[in-house]
């Protein structure tokens, strides 16, 4: 008898879960601008231009403003997960830029899964963060989802917090820190984690989130760089003095940098969570120095616009 051929394996897989949105964008010189957003969006597109497989498991409508959000996905070669195209309309948020161009936001949004939703085979790391983690009924669906996954990839997190859809600090704390325990690497900014921890201090909290579950938790402080914590202790990187368009998907762009980073070290799959727990200062510093190096980038254009990999000088 021949021999039969061995079953082709799913080439590895980033599995992004979260809103896609259209951001509405008030400068202050009085101009107004539409674009795809959504901060999980912001982070499958990141790897998509970095030349990663990603999946974008999400929730959006068959309508113009949906047509626009899988345009712009599939210009990066981001695929959208089957069943993300329930919802009754696509979502927007309002962005009102500041004059040092940091953001506030304002939401017209709808988020859920689809019930058949499931991981994808050859899935290595799977991401969620912001407002799809928070806000019900969808974000149940991703905490069952990102259990599912668990037992092959690496779990990935950023708060990302929005407060003005979210609730108080009070509420929505106990829901980030069930997500910092299920995770193996989480991204948090400085502004999120005085908000969720008023007059605390930044690194005996971020200390506590990494003993807690996590084998790393970056903190980033913008164009001050940012600090990963990890059991061997802290690393910090400076970021690259660049002239600010805006903030927008800054943090989303970091996100996806590390993201590749660890990717590009061999450290995603749950089989590689002792390596990633031991990692080295000089690994981890070569990941962060991409990060902040991305997102240098994106803040020097307007809007969320992240590097493609040919752009990056590492």
């Amino acid at each position: 008898m021949p021999k039969s051929r061995p079953l082709p394996t799913a080439p590895d897989l980033a599995l992004v879960i979260g809103e896609a949105l259209i951001d509405v964008v008030h400068r202050t010189d009085g101009s107004t601008s539409e674009h795809p957003g959504g901060s999980p969006a912001n982070v499958a597109l990141t790897l998509g231009r970095l030349e990663r497989p990603v999946e974008l498991l999400t929730w959006i409508g068959n309508d113009v403003y949906g047509d626009v959000v899988r345009k712009w996905l599939a210009g990066s070669s981001v695929s959208i997960a089957p069943g993300s195209d329930g919802a009754s309309s696509t979502s927007l948020a309002v962005a009102r830029l500041g004059a040092d161009g940091g953001a506030t936001y304002e939401f017209d949004l709808d988020w859920n899964l689809c019930r058949t939703a499931e991981v994808p085979e050859g899935t290595i790391v799977a991401h969620t963060g912001s407002i799809a983690a928070v806000l019900e009924p969808g974000a149940t669906a991703v905490r069952r989802v990102l259990g599912s996954a668990r037992s092959r990839a690496t779990i990935t997190y950023d708060p990302n917090i929005r407060p003005s859809l979210m609730g108080t600090a009070t509420a929505v704390r106990p829901r980030v820190e069930e997500l910092v325990g299920l995770s193996d690497v989480v991204k948090v900014s400085d502004e999120d984690l005085r908000w969720l921890y008023p007059a605390a201090d930044l690194g005996s909290i971020a200390t506590r989130w990494q003993k807690s579950g996590p084998a790393l938790v970056v903190v980033t402080y913008g164009g001050e760089g940012a600090h990963a914590y990890t059991a061997g202790g802290r690393v910090d990187v400076a970021a690259p003095a660049v002239t600010v368009a805006d903030t927008v998907g800054a943090g989303d762009s970091f996100m996806g940098a590390l993201i590749d980073g660890l990717w590009s070290a061999g450290l995603l799959g749950a089989s590689q969570r002792g390596a990633l727990a031991t990692i080295s200062t000089e690994t981890l510093t070569t990941v962060l120095e991409q990060c902040v190096q991305v997102a240098a980038i994106t803040v020097s254009r307007p809007g969320a616009n992240p590097p493609r990999r040919r752009e990056l000088a590492l």
